[in-house]
């Protein structure tokens, strides 16, 4: 005897078959961070849903942020940071507690964590096979007293410069799913934090990936009356920055997603990673999950 339940979940299988056969075999990367990364449930789903993926023929690769994590740990080994233009500084100290817990403890947790959904996780960051080559990150600000245009050194705050897809291929090529910090060396010898949005989107790009997810804590790119806004494309994207629909912290997520779909990646989307089993929701149904950049 079948109850109402089934044949609804029934449903929502066939439904995602047509989209499991466009992804078989295709890589998506995915940008794990905010606030769904520090929640046990919503971890737990995020690692029950790389894991599905991986079962289901993509190619998942997962990219992760810790700024909150770093932030804490700073403070318990009493390193105060220093700011300039709204940016941390990167000193030498500081790096070297960003390496630890990015490409240490925080990979390492989500390597276990998709372990125990029956996934097969490996740790990476950008020093491994050279896979990724930093730069030192320049920005200038205007001075608002002399309107002086003033450069900013961060420190060893850096953004990719060149991305080696090889390790990444082979681990792929293994059915094993690479969960990458976003730490990466310089020509210079030294050790660069890159920002993990821009480190994603090199990647991807490098990959020609058929989805980059970017996982955040809104629901996608808004209207001017707080509705999300479905599909975009890159020439309405700039229009809704000049006219300040998008503005504040989603202008820079958005112009990575640009930055992306120049390197190579097919489409971008900005979704909520609040929202329980959001990836599969955007991947495998017809709705989607949030807001979908195409060229």
């Amino acid at each position: 005897m079948t109850t109402p339940e089934q044949p609804s979940r029934a449903h929502i299988i066939a439904q995602a078959l047509p989209y499991m056969q466009r992804y078989d075999g295709r890589t998506v990367v995915v940008k794990y961070g905010g606030h769904a990364m520090g929640d046990t449930d919503l971890s737990k789903a995020f690692a029950r849903d790389i894991t599905l993926l991986r079962q289901s023929g993509v190619q998942p690769v997962v990219v992760h942020g810790g700024g909150p994590q770093i932030g804490k740990m700073l403070t318990r080994l009493g390193i105060v940071s220093e700011f300039q233009g709204g940016l941390r500084v990167t000193d030498k100290a500081t790096v070297e507690v960003v390496e630890m817990v990015l490409a240490g403890s925080i990979n390492k947790e989500i390597v276990q964590a998709i372990n125990a959904e029956g996934g097969r996780a490996v740790g990476l960051c950008g020093k491994d096979g050279n896979m990724v080559t930093a730069e030192k990150l320049r920005r200038t600000v205007v001075d608002p007293n002399s309107n002086i245009e003033k450069i900013l050194d961060l420190g060893f705050v850096g953004e990719p410069a060149d991305v080696n897809p090889t390790v990444l291929k082979l681990v792929l090529k293994e059915d094993l799913i690479p969960v990458v910090a976003p730490v990466a060396p310089g020509a210079d010898g030294e050790t660069y934090n890159v920002n993990a949005d821009t480190f994603a989107g090199a990647v991807a790009g490098a990959l020609n990936a058929k989805r980059l997810l970017f996982l955040t804590d809104v629901p996608g790119v808004l209207d001017k009356d707080g509705n999300l806004i479905k599909q975009l494309t890159v020439a309405k994207a700039h229009e809704l920055i000049a006219d300040g629909t998008i503005s504040g912290g989603m202008i820079p997520k958005v112009e990575t997603c640009i930055e992306a779909l120049e390197q190579g990646v097919e489409g971008v989307v900005i979704l909520n990673g609040k929202v329980p089993h959001a990836v599969l929701l955007e991947l495998f149904t017809d709705g989607g999950a949030g807001t979908l950049i195409r060229p």
